[in-house]
């Protein structure tokens, strides 16, 4: 404790407590001590006065304690401030932290009381960040109400490698929509007036039927429903929509109706880094996994999820396989490497399921980072303008076909980028695009060979037309050929290949 009164040099010391989500018995230890010896307890309130965080603290206060109410000039973003709700809301935060300073100067140890925790979406950390240069200041810990209402519903809210990702309700629709389609586990907190944007977005993303509504977690006014049976109307703003994590979460069952779909993922070039978000909440929320061995070989399986592994060019049957497990229940995972709708499993998918016999089935493409984006971006920018992308392959398309095309994408000027260019057994094609870039561009014209990018065998090789070795090609290598505007600049900081617009 500090001095306080007559010894005002000695500052106060700012305390921001926590008092958790709104069951006073659910105070910690600390707290309850720090409220009942500290000189002035402060907390914030709406313009009637009442505080949820005195109430809360109520059983420790003790008689003589100087409290002051800390009371927001409004609650809703409408205000004729000359700075807006931002502004009006600025000013509120530095006359508080003034009149919470003079406690400090005079001696006083202050708590200021947050529900919940005090650095999770709390009013406290406006004054601590303008108070903690000037002050000492420590923070006491609080549960926070996302912790309660997993308590609540007795539902585990992540387990294994499940994430959690907290938002608040306030957040833009796109960007709402856009977690909870990535997001695994979820809690979206600041209802209120946003619950039927958040509910719509719920339903927008596919998760609604796995979302759970608290209100008043801990306290004796709990509640707890089903968001989609929540009406809109008695929501107030101390509640928040909790989805756990699929594995435990009973609604991501979907009770008795099946709910077996079909999501076909691309993992990326290699690392695990340039694997998405959004594909790897696929990967976590499916219960089978469906793909060429060498692919699943990237996907670490938890207990419970299947794996069927398949050799490569059985791509029909592999997506027929994946739609029988889907009609039966199954959530499936069909895995291909960089992104699945360029030379993968999406196309052979979707042709499987546009037969009437699967037309019940639904079917999703998740999107990932392709090989030649992943190549491109490793020298710089040589797709930032107009490209093309050819396969080598002669398995689905004959020789003379794959000569045509090349020559037609060398006659537009456009860059090109190579897929499956050569194989132990396949390396025609390779040695015919030698002779074709040797009769139809210039020698010095930029080719770009790029193996394994991200990963530990990383090989690129920038050279040109002329240089170019075909026998350095193999199925793990993408080409990129230039267009004649394709430049390679020669910089201290690291040699760039970019194809201009002329943006200047």
């Amino acid at each position: 404790m500090s001095t306080t009164g007559a010894d005002s040099a000695v500052n106060g010391k700012l305390w921001g407590v926590g008092l958790g989500p709104g069951d006073s018995e659910l105070v910690t230890v600390k707290a309850a001590r720090i409220i009942g010896e500290a000189d002035v307890i402060a907390y914030h309130c709406a313009r009637h006065g009442n505080s949820i965080a005195r109430s809360v603290a109520e059983p420790y206060l003790r008689e003589g304690q100087i409290e002051e109410r800390l009371m927001y000039p409004l609650t809703v973003e409408t205000t004729d401030h000359p700075g807006g709700y931002a502004g009006a809301m600025a000013d509120f935060y530095a006359e508080s932290a003034e009149l919470l300073a003079g406690h400090l100067a005079a001696g006083r140890d202050v708590a200021l009381l947050a529900e919940g925790d005090p650095l999770f979406f709390s009013s406290y950390m406006h004054m601590h960040k303008r108070l903690v240069d000037r002050f000492e200041a420590q923070i006491i810990p609080g549960v926070t109400s996302v912790n309660a209402a997993s308590a609540a519903l007795g539902i585990p809210l992540v387990e294994g490698e499940e994430t959690l990702t907290v938002l608040p309700g306030t957040a833009e629709a796109g960007e709402l929509i856009a977690h909870f389609r990535s997001g695994e586990a979820l809690a979206i907190m600041k209802l209120g007036r946003t619950f039927v944007k958040v509910r719509d977005a719920l339903a927008a993303a596919g998760r609604l039927d796995e979302a759970w509504y608290v209100e008043r977690a801990s306290t004796d006014r709990q509640r707890v429903e089903r968001v989609a049976d929540v009406d809109p109307s008695s929501v107030p703003y101390f509640s928040l929509i909790v989805v756990p994590g699929r594995r435990n979460n009973p609604l991501a069952a979907g009770g008795d109706r099946p709910r077996g779909e079909v999501v076909v993922v691309g993992l990326g070039p290699g690392p695990v880094d340039q694997t998405t978000p959004q594909v790897a909440a696929e990967l976590a929320a499916a219960t089978d996994f469906v793909g060429y061995k060498t692919y699943l070989n990237r996907v670490v399986a938890r207990p419970g999820q299947r794996v069927h592994a398949s050799d490569n060019r059985v791509e029909a049957e592999r997506a027929e396989f994946a739609l029988d497990l889907a009609s039966r229940g199954a959530r499936v995972a069909v895995v291909s490497s960089g992104d699945p709708g360029v030379f993968a499993m999406a196309t052979a998918v979707a042709e499987a399921a546009a037969e009437e016999r699967w037309a019940h089935v639904p079917v999703r493409v998740t999107p990932g980072v392709s090989a030649a984006h992943a190549v491109a971006a490793a020298v710089g920018a040589p797709i930032g303008h107009d490209f093309a992308v050819i396969s080598l392959s002669n398995l689905l398309k004959p020789g003379s076909v794959i000569e045509e095309r090349l020559r037609h994408a060398i006659a537009a000027d456009l860059v090109i980028a190579i897929y499956n260019p050569a194989s132990p057994k396949r390396v025609e094609q390779i040695k015919r695009l030698k002779e074709l870039l040797t009769e139809l561009v210039p020698a010095d014209r930029v080719v770009i060979a790029g193996r394994d990018v991200g990963g530990p065998g990383q090989r690129l090789t920038v050279t040109t037309a002329a240089d170019f070795d075909p026998a350095t090609v193999d199925m793990r290598t993408l080409l990129i050929i230039g267009s004649s505007m394709t430049t390679l600049a020669r910089r201290p900081g690291g040699d760039l290949v970019y194809t201009p617009r002329h943006y200047a």
